[in-house]
C-alpha cells in the first residue's frame, strides 16, 4: 500500500476513533532537536539535505512546523521518513511557508483592514495621538481611509491590532501527520536545494629543475541557502549529474545518505566509486555556516612527474588559399602535463581551477599560470596550458602556393627564436585539412593524429632555427 494516504482513510483505519480528537495545534520542532545532518552536494549548485530530528507525536493527526530549513529549499522534494518504525507515519499534507515578516508583506496583509496610526508629536502637537484608519491600497505609496478623509502621507507609525498567524519569521515546512502511536518518533526530512555549490581548486609547486610538482587539491564549498549547518556531515558528488528528472535524485537519495564516512581517516576526504559518479565523504562533522565560503583538504601528493613543453600550434586555414605573412613573433604556449596515477595520486580528480607556483631566487613563490580542468579519472594525463613563453616566440610565412582542382601544394618558413641562455624544444603543431601529405621537410615531422602533424624544433640558447616544409591537401 502506498505511502501518503488520504487523512480520513487513515484515521479510519489505523487510528483508534478516539485517537481522531487528538490535540492539532501546531508543535515546532528547531535545530534543538536535531540528531543528525548530512548534505550531499553536487557539482550543479544542488545539495540533498537529510535532516533527521527527535519530534514527540500524538496518535493521530500532528501538525508539525519543521522549522530552520534552507530558504531554497526546493518543496516538491521533500520527503518524510520515520526511522525505526514500521510505517508508524504517514504525511498526509506539507506545505512550505516563506512569506516572511517584513514590513512591507505585514502592510500589504492589512489591506481592507483597520489599523492603529500613531501620529508623530512633530507632526500632531506635543503628544502622541492614535487614530483608526483602514488601508485602502500599497500601490505606489499608501493610502489609507480615516473617519473623515482619506491620506496618502503617513506622518507616523502603524500598530497594527492583531498579528498575521500566516507570517513565519523563517522559512518552515508545516507537515500534517497522522501518526499510529504517540510518543517520541525520529523522523528523517530529506529535500533538495539550491544555494549549496562546491569546486576543487589545487595549487601546485614546481620544484626548481621544473621537472616534479607538489599538488594540494582543496574542495571549496559555499553555502548562500539561507541556513547554517552545524556538526554536518559532509558528502560531495562529482560527475555531470542530470537533476531535471526528480526520479532520479530521488534514488540518489536513499544512496548517499549515511553512507561510509565513518569509515574514513578523520580530516579527510574518502573517496568511493558510486553509480557514474564518484563521492568523497569527509570524514568528521563540519560545520557549514550561511553566506560562507569555507575550504577543506581533498588530497596532497609530491613529487609528481611532470613534462614542461613549449608548442607552436597553428591553424587549418592557410592551407587552402594564398596568404602573405602569416605573423611576426608568434606566441609560443607553455604546456605542463602530468599523469594521475601512481604515488599519492591515482585517484579521481574533480574538476577545478588548478593554480601552479614556483619559488624564485629568494625562496618566494610566484605565481606561474593557472588552467580548468575537466573531471579527470585516475591513469589518465592532466595537461594545463599556462600562457605564452615570454624569451620564445616564433615567425611563420607561406613561400608558395599552388591550386589544382580539389588539392592544393604549398610551403612555408617557420623560424623560432629563443632569447633564453639555455636552449629549448619547440613542438610545431600543424593542423592540416583533408587528405594531406608532407612532400619535403628540413626535419622529420610525426603524424600525431589524422589531422595534425608535429615536428620537434631543436633551438640553440641565445639563437633561432628554421623549420621548412611543403604539403599537399586534397578535399574531393
Amino acid at each position: 500500500m502506498t505511502r501518503h494516504f488520504l487523512f480520513i482513510f487513515i484515521l479510519a483505519t489505523f487510528v483508534h476513533p478516539a485517537a481522531a480528537l487528538a490535540d492539532t495545534r501546531e508543535r515546532t520542532t528547531t535545530v534543538g532537536q536535531r540528531e543528525l545532518v548530512n548534505l550531499t552536494v553536487y557539482n550543479a549548485g544542488t545539495a540533498l539535505i537529510h535532516d533527521r530530528r527527535r519530534v514527540y507525536l500524538n496518535a493521530g493527526l500532528n501538525r508539525i512546523a519543521w522549522r530552520d530549513v534552507s530558504a531554497q529549499i526546493q518543496p516538491t522534494t521533500a520527503l518524510v521518513d520515520a526511522i525505526g518504525g514500521s510505517n508508524q507515519v504517514d504525511v498526509v499534507e506539507q506545505n512550505f511557508d516563506f512569506d516572511l515578516f517584513n514590513p512591507s508583506a505585514l502592510l500589504q496583509k492589512y489591506v481592507g483592514k483597520q489599523v492603529i496610526v500613531v501620529h508623530d508629536p512633530r507632526f500632531a502637537g506635543e503628544r502622541e495621538t492614535r487614530e483608526t484608519a483602514r488601508v485602502l491600497s500599497t500601490s505606489g505609496g499608501i493610502v489609507l481611509q480615516y473617519r473623515d478623509r482619506i491620506e496618502t502621507d503617513l506622518r507616523g507609525h502603524i500598530a497594527y491590532p492583531v498579528s498575521s498567524s500566516t507570517f513565519r519569521d523563517r522559512p518552515t515546512l508545516v507537515l500534517e501527520m497522522a501518526s499510529r502511536q504517540s510518543g517520541p518518533q525520529t523522523l528523517d526530512l530529506s529535500y533538495l536545494t539550491g544555494g549549496l555549490s562546491w569546486s576543487a581548486d589545487y595549487v601546485g609547486v614546481l620544484s626548481p629543475d621544473e621537472k616534479h610538482l607538489s599538488l594540494t587539491g582543496l574542495v571549496t564549498l559555499s553555502n548562500t541557502s539561507g541556513e547554517s549547518y552545524a556538526g554536518a556531515r559532509l558528502q560531495l558528488v562529482a560527475g555531470n549529474v542530470n537533476i531535471v528528472q526528480p526520479q532520479s535524485m530521488r534514488t540518489i537519495a536513499n544512496v548517499t545518505a549515511y553512507s561510509t564516512a565513518d569509515t574514513y581517516s578523520v580530516g579527510r576526504f574518502g573517496q568511493e566509486n558510486y553509480f557514474e559518479y564518484h563521492l568523497y565523504t569527509l570524514g568528521r562533522p563540519t560545520t557549514i555556516l550561511d553566506k560562507q565560503t569555507k575550504q577543506i583538504s581533498l588530497l596532497s601528493a609530491h613529487d609528481i612527474p611532470i613534462q614542461k613543453t613549449l608548442e607552436l600550434r597553428g591553424t587549418q586555414g592557410y592551407y587552402r588559399t594564398a596568404e602573405p605573412d602569416l605573423g611576426d613573433r608568434l606566441p609560443v604556449g607553455v604546456y605542463v602535463t602530468f599523469e594521475n596515477r601512481g604515488g599519492d595520486l591515482g585517484i579521481p580528480l574533480p574538476a577545478g581551477v588548478v593554480r601552479l607556483y614556483k619559488s624564485d631566487s629568494r625562496g618566494l613563490s610566484q605565481f606561474l599560470g593557472s588552467d580548468q580542468i575537466t573531471h579527470t579519472p585516475k591513469n589518465e594525463t592532466v595537461r594545463l596550458n599556462l600562457g605564452n613563453s615570454f624569451d620564445v616566440t616564433a615567425r611563420k610565412r607561406q613561400t608558395s602556393f599552388d591550386e589544382r582542382y580539389c588539392s592544393a601544394d604549398s610551403a612555408y618558413e617557420i623560424v623560432v627564436s629563443n632569447a633564453k641562455a639555455i636552449p629549448e624544444d619547440v613542438l610545431v603543431v600543424e593542423f592540416i585539412p583533408g587528405s594531406w601529405q608532407i612532400l619535403a621537410e628540413s626535419s622529420p615531422h610525426v603524424k600525431s593524429s589524422a589531422f595534425t602533424a608535429t615536428w620537434t624544433v631543436h633551438v640553440p640558447a641565445d639563437s633561432h632555427s628554421t623549420l621548412t616544409y611543403s604539403a599537399r591537401t586534397s578535399w574531393c
